[in-house]
């Protein structure tokens, strides 16, 4: 496909037909009232315990086998947060009752969370910066990775074996499995081979996929793995990484499996929601040692010695609790890392953004999220006519033409830049709460 496109083409409607648009606004859904929802099925257990998010024990020992001139690579590909992260894999601990009330609160239509006087996403911008991938700017459509042809995984792994009894054991169906290759990369270190880019390229397959693309139990989508194999080529990843976590919510949300990156969620929460800096304390935060943050909280202004809000917060009813009553106040909106950062919004409506990725079209509504935006709460808005998650079709015409279509409005985005306040109209954010409440789920006893 290539990949040159004029801002605003004309031959590509902002709207599918304004009928559509319309009847896709009045339907906008009561959380608890979207069947199958999570919130009103409190005794499904789709998280703990789930292999895809255990230890991985071939992980450590691999990476501690990698030659210093692949790790150089990995470093200049933008992975170095990746790496620690997973170095350290095996030491992290997922709590499962605070993901679990988060997955609660997702609303599939919009692709947010839902609190009580507000709403909130994670941006794109900000999971570039906690996880140090390659920035997007306006103007670099071309980098964003995706591609609208077939994939055929074994051309991209070709630098690891020719042999077709080799590839086969490598994949199954649409997936390829990470143990085999792993085993490549140890065989390959042990011999001491020089092979260095070709060893850092598989290496990134590993990491990649248990941090950014957890999906099957030891394997990633061939989508995901074209996505993984183009960082070498500089292209970025990121929406790729923040849509695959948002179908992965969706998916928890809905009954489903839970997949995308844990990892991720769980440091959004902690700058927003869990950890607050606190320099004048002498003792590390307990509850921090095994959390995400230990590893990447330097680069966002966060270190260990930090006061944890949710310390006394145990349990699965603790944590409902606690997110379904949180406040403005309670919800760190900029956190220090995004202070004088730009972010990127939708250019008016109509032109809604979406995040592009190989296995899904995901709708990207921040502009719902007003004050992580730094603007005042005016209205609830309406739903973008886009649907919430468009499965792709890679190698079919109208595929190609609504991925044109994306990349056109990211062309055409907006841009602001996070300040530390935001100033309210009173009446108008009571106006904006009341709305709020027409979509905020039922409450319940249990």
């Amino acid at each position: 496909m290539k990949r040159s496109y004029s801002v605003f083409a004309e031959d590509i409607p902002p709207y599918s037909d304004p009928k559509g648009a319309r009847e896709t606004y009045a339907d906008l859904k009561q959380l608890s009232a979207i069947p199958g929802h999570i919130y009103t099925r409190s005794g499904l257990q789709i998280l703990p315990g789930q292999r895809r998010f255990s230890k991985v024990p071939w992980l450590v020992p691999m990476l501690e086998l990698l030659p210093p001139s692949s790790i150089g690579h990995l470093k200049e590909w933008g992975l170095s947060t990746v790496f620690v992260l997973a170095k350290n894999y095996n030491k992290l601990v997922h709590v499962w009752e605070s993901v679990t009330a988060m997955a609660e609160l997702w609303h599939p239509q919009t692709n947010s969370f839902v609190f009580p006087k507000f709403e909130a996403t994670i941006l794109l911008e900000e999971l570039e910066i906690m996880f140090g991938l390659p920035r997007y700017q306006r103007g670099e459509e071309l980098t964003i990775s995706y591609t609208v042809e077939q994939i055929n995984s074994w051309s991209i792994l070709v630098y690891i074996t020719t042999k077709k009894n080799d590839l086969y054991s490598m994949t199954s169906g649409m997936h390829v499995h990470l143990l085999p290759i792993a085993q490549w990369i140890t065989s390959q270190c042990k011999r001491k081979t020089t092979n260095y880019i070709a060893i850092a390229k598989v290496a990134a397959i590993c990491i990649c996929g248990v941090i950014l693309f957890p999906e099957s139990d030891g394997a990633i989508s061939f989508g995901n793995l074209s996505i993984i194999d183009s960082i070498s080529e500089g292209m970025k990843i990121g929406q790729a990484v923040l849509g695959f976590l948002y179908a992965g919510l969706t998916s928890a949300a809905l009954g489903g499996p839970f997949y995308g990156s844990v990892i991720a969620l769980e440091v959004w929460m902690g700058m927003h929601i869990q950890f607050r800096t606190a320099e004048d304390l002498t003792t590390e935060c307990k509850t921090m040692m095994n959390h995400p943050l230990t590893y990447v909280g330097g680069r966002l202004h966060m270190s260990t010695r930090a006061w944890c809000k949710m310390a006394q917060v145990k349990g699965i009813q603790a944590w409902r609790k606690c997110l379904r009553s949180l406040t403005v106040a309670d919800f760190d909106m900029h956190p220090r890392f995004m202070h004088g950062r730009i972010i990127h919004l939708p250019q008016r409506t109509g032109l809604a953004l979406r995040l592009l990725g190989n296995g899904a079209l995901v709708s990207y509504n921040l502009d719902r999220c007003y004050l992580q935006c730094c603007a005042a709460r005016t209205v609830v808005p309406l739903l973008s006519h886009f649907p919430p998650i468009q499965e792709r079709k890679r190698g079919d015409e109208q595929d190609e033409c609504d991925m044109r279509s994306a990349v056109v409005h990211w062309e055409g985005c907006a841009m602001s830049v996070i300040q530390a306040e935001v100033e309210e109209d009173d009446d108008v954010t009571k106006e904006y709460v009341e709305a709020l409440k027409k979509i905020q789920p039922v409450a319940r006893t249990d």
